[in-house]
């Protein structure tokens, strides 16, 4: 086996270049390159930690920005559910109207409703919702109101809902005559009135 001789050799600028086999290698060539290769390295973490930097915070930005959509959400659900228990409650099916001293809004005059639950056949798709409840608040009671207990009862299912679709309910007045010996007088109880809505999703 034949050895291959190198040797050394200092120039004028007291540069050590190193003769192996017709090649010249310089050292001050080979550390400004190790020295270059370094700064790409460094430049290429660099990018790497300020794109997972950006990331990171796009995603903060993004799962804020969803929040704030969740919260508008809610909201509009809560304005849709008060808009829709208002237009019930000032039908002519349901609306106090003048009856009892006076107009008054988001009133439901029992004695109608529970009239409409005997005929509501007689609606179908006339409202444009799956069900409508009302129920008394105070004094509270889950009995459903029939034509034995009426208006000792806590509940009025107006229309079945079902299983199916979503419940949107807002607080109303409930108002009926009320005999008392041989007169009659109006009678307002605290109610709500929940709506069940298909589900668009």
């Amino acid at each position: 086996m034949v050895r291959k001789k190198a040797h050394a050799v200092i120039n004028k600028n007291c540069q050590v270049i190193i003769k192996n086999k017709g090649q010249v290698i310089n050292n001050k060539d080979q550390v400004i390159n190790n020295k270059g290769q370094v700064k790409v390295q460094q430049m290429a973490f660099m990018i790497i930690g300020l794109s997972l930097f950006f990331v990171v915070v796009g995603l903060f930005v993004l799962s804020f920005a969803f929040s704030g959509l969740k919260e508008s959400k809610a909201l509009l659900d809560e304005k849709e559910a008060t808009l829709l228990v208002e237009r019930l409650s000032n039908a002519p099916e349901f609306s106090c109207g003048n009856a009892f001293s006076g107009q008054r809004s988001n009133c439901i005059d029992l004695d109608k409703a529970f009239a409409l639950k005997e005929k509501i056949e007689e609606y179908d798709n006339f409202f444009g919702v799956e069900g409508i409840t009302i129920r008394v608040l105070y004094p509270f009671s889950t009995t459903e109101c029939t034509l034995s207990n009426y208006p000792n009862c806590g509940k009025l299912t107006v229309l079945e809902g079902g299983n199916l679709g979503i419940d949107k309910s807002d607080f109303v007045s409930l108002c009926r005559k009320e005999k008392e010996g041989n007169s009659f007088y109006d009678k307002c109880e605290l109610g709500e009135l929940i709506v069940r809505v298909a589900d668009d999703e």
